[in-house]
């Protein structure tokens, strides 16, 4: 499970979907930090980085992971559905993970009234949401058969992420401008570990640093903190709350569709209601800048089609109806986030900026941009957004 990866880049690395419009808020830490440094032996920042990211083998395993979020926004309209964008950006999420190799894994995430699992068999990984007792089978190529890089190729963009790929999707971020250190060992789900530090060299970041706990035996992710700059506690995390590295029951990889689910075909349906939005390299998004310093370029549209009168403007919030990009119960949510964004203007024209602690979204005539960057970096974007899949400035 070294690098599993969804349809979407992390949060603080910039996607252009739906998920960074706020990329989370609201959860308090759910996850337990150590008490005292274990003893470890010492490694430097490059066998650290060799360690996470090499191709030694992932145990099997069976854990508990809590992924949660807190950028600061005011409180927020609940909502039901655990799935949907405005659940995934306003409440702790809890992922039950099995993991015996690259063709067997399945994540269940448990709500009170629901439940979604996504399982990985070989050829194929099935998505299954009890709320609409669907069901969407992803058929994969022959070339990801052996491959940990990715899960499936169109999985929905608001899935929560796991150690794993967060620290792999953090990983890529390391460069020429990336500062990398290592500080004290800590103890992350009763596991002895290091603790691998990423943090920008540019002041424009929001980004303070990020933070990869590391399991100094098995080299397993337990942990991703995303600090944004100045804060003492995360913005965004992700790990293990429990880890245990026995082989799980081959009962959890075998999945059979449940009576009257209605299936789907993943690579043939467009992109459901609520369920995440399309890909880095659709048509209509475009990224400036690259590292940390990444700007993603989306339509409005992708979050203002189900509010009336569209966009946010100076006078105020629109008011929710209909379902539109994010699903029928996220809309208050949506019309919330548009009242909290605040006129800006320049030479580079004039909209609303939506800020936080990690994540900027500037709204722009017809676009938005959306960066964990300074807003100077978001009003330089504006009109040079290179299209997803080419090379931006």
């Amino acid at each position: 499970m070294q690098g599993m990866r969804l349809s979407r880049k992390a949060r603080w690395a910039l996607p252009a979907t739906a998920v960074v419009i706020t990329g989370g808020v609201i959860a308090g830490s759910a996850i337990s930090v150590a008490q005292a440094a274990p003893a470890l032996p010492p490694k430097t920042p490059a066998q650290l980085l060799a360690y996470v990211a090499g191709d030694h083998k992932v145990p099997p395993l069976t854990g508990t992971v809590v992924e949660t979020t807190d950028l600061g926004l005011p409180a927020l309209p609940q909502v039901g559905n655990p799935t949907s964008l405005a659940s995934l950006i306003t409440g702790s999420h809890t992922l039950k993970v099995y993991y015996q190799d690259a063709k067997h894994l399945r994540l269940a995430i448990q709500e009170p009234m629901s439940e979604t699992d996504i399982v990985r068999t070989p050829g194929a990984v099935w998505l299954w949401e009890s709320r609409q007792n669907s069901v969407t089978k992803f058929q994969l190529p022959a070339s990801t058969g052996e491959g940990h890089q990715q899960l499936a190729p169109n999985l929905p963009a608001n899935i929560p992420l796991t150690p794993q790929q967060a620290a792999n999707q953090a990983l890529a971020a390391v460069g020429k401008t990336t500062v990398v250190s290592v500080q004290s060992t800590l103890t992350v789900a009763g596991q002895a570990a290091y603790q691998l530090v990423l943090a920008p060299k540019d002041a424009r970041s929001t980004i303070g640093s990020i933070r990869i706990a590391i399991d100094g035996t098995t080299g397993v992710p337990l942990r991703v903190q995303v600090f944004a700059k100045g804060a003492g506690s995360p913005a965004f995390q992700v790990g293990y709350t429990d880890i245990s590295y026995v082989a799980p029951d081959p009962a959890n990889f075998a999945f059979t569709p449940p009576p009257g689910a209605t299936v789907n075909d993943g690579e043939k349906s467009a992109p459901r209601q609520g369920a995440g939005s399309p890909a880095v390299g659709t048509a209509g998004f475009g990224t400036y800048g690259t590292d940390w310093l990444a700007v993603a370029e989306a339509p409005q549209s992708l979050v203002t089609s189900g509010l009336t009168g569209g966009a946010p403007s100076q006078s105020g919030p629109t008011t929710p109806a209909g379902t539109g990009a994010f699903g029928k119960d996220s809309q208050a949510l949506v019309g919330a986030l548009f009242g909290a964004a605040k006129p800006v203007s320049g030479a580079w024209g004039t909209g609303t900026l939506l800020h936080t602690s990690l994540i900027n979204v500037l709204f722009v005539g017809n676009e938005m941009y959306i960066g964990a960057v300074q807003p100077s970096v978001l009003y330089a974007a504006v009109g040079h957004a290179t299209p997803a899949g080419n090379a931006a400035g």
